[in-house]
């Protein structure tokens, strides 16, 4: 798709003045115009976006952090850079494609920035929660964390590496395993998992896939997923998990589910020295964690939050290269509230994308 270099006074935007909804899809929402721009700050022509987990939290305002009101959400955009503001120093050009990511800006010179760990800068702004995101047709972002997209890599398909394939590729670098490792992926079948799945693959781990159901039985294994367990079956989940590990369970077990669920027996089933990655966010969700049997196996409790612009720019070269490709269906910008209630149901298989 040609990027569009002209830019209009309105645009189509969805919106939201209190947590719960409704979303307003508003036909006038005001476009930034070049001379409003900041230094720093670019005009993206946004046309597709991922629609996360996060942003229907954003919705419903259910995290200790609560987001800006009113909110233009999302935080998976691709599109093309229109404008650029004055006095901006900045690699980039007007017409380059780029992704707009959660982590919208950061410090760069802080402790944790200057180690790579931006995402948990103390001066951090994110993408649709404290900053408007990528639900509207041009959206500001901020020059020094938009990513590079590669020639070539379809804008629909790079719109979830943007999140979900940065955020699991760093998740399976937090991992400590290595090739012929076994690696558990939880909510293997959705957005996050099913891209976790390819990656993991790609690394040469031992994947195994636990969703529900058939036809994500069916995706997982065609993504590489060595073995599939389905949580619902009856029997000991932990004896399942087991058995085929050789009796010893996974090297690592990676948490991409935003059930609680998911979490409570994870540490039961590593092996010795084995780790724990925490992804998914479900609500008021606790670890709990046996003292005695956490120190004498060794296991390793880790939280992994997003990736770096590093992270981002290897995750999206895995999906140039083919290695990764994201389940989608792209429906229009307008769609996001039913897409929101589709999610919350389970309902959805790979990832929605909207054309904005």
């Amino acid at each position: 798709m040609a990027p569009n270099l002209s830019i209009p006074k309105t645009q189509t935007a969805c919106v939201f003045t209190k947590h719960n909804g409704p979303i307003e899809v508003r036909k006038d929402h005001p476009v930034v115009q070049q001379k409003d721009l900041k230094p720093g700050e670019a005009l993206v022509n946004v046309k597709f976006t991922g629609v996360c987990h996060t942003d229907l939290h954003a919705l419903k305002g259910d995290w200790p952090a609560a987001p800006k009101l009113p909110l233009v959400g999302g935080h998976e955009g691709a599109g093309y850079i229109v404008a650029i503001g004055d006095n901006t120093t900045t690699s980039l050009k007007i017409g380059d494609a780029v992704g707009i990511k959660w982590l919208a800006d950061s410090c760069l010179d802080c402790e944790v920035c200057r180690e790579g760990q931006e995402a948990t800068c103390q001066k951090a702004e994110t993408s649709g929660y404290s900053k408007d995101g990528s639900f509207q047709q041009y959206a500001v972002s901020f020059t020094r964390h938009l990513t590079p997209i590669p020639d070539g890599l379809d804008l629909a398909q790079a719109a979830p590496v943007l999140c979900a394939g940065v955020t699991v590729w760093k998740a399976i670098k937090q991992s400590n395993t290595k090739p012929g490792d076994f690696i558990l992926i939880a909510g293997a079948g959705g957005g996050l998992g099913h891209l976790a799945v390819q990656y993991a693959s790609a690394m040469s781990l031992r994947v195994i896939a636990v969703d529900t159901g058939a036809d994500k039985k069916a995706l997982c294994a065609s993504y590489g997923a060595e073995t599939f367990l389905d949580f619902k079956d009856p029997g000991s989940f932990i004896d399942r998990v087991k058995a085929v590990t050789g009796g010893l369970g996974p090297h690592a077990a990676l948490m991409t589910s935003s059930s609680g669920a998911a979490y409570n027996e994870a540490l039961e089933y590593l092996r010795p020295h084995g780790t724990l990655v925490a992804v998914g966010l479900p609500p008021d969700t606790y670890i709990k964690a046996n003292v005695f049997w956490t120190v004498f196996k060794a296991l390793r409790i880790v939280g992994s939050y997003v990736g770096n612009r590093q992270d981002a720019i290897e995750a999206l070269d895995f999906a140039a290269r083919g290695k990764v490709k994201a389940e989608i269906v792209v429906e229009p910008l307008a769609n996001l509230e039913s897409v929101y209630h589709r999610m919350e149901n389970g309902g959805i298989k790979g990832r929605i994308v909207l054309e904005c």
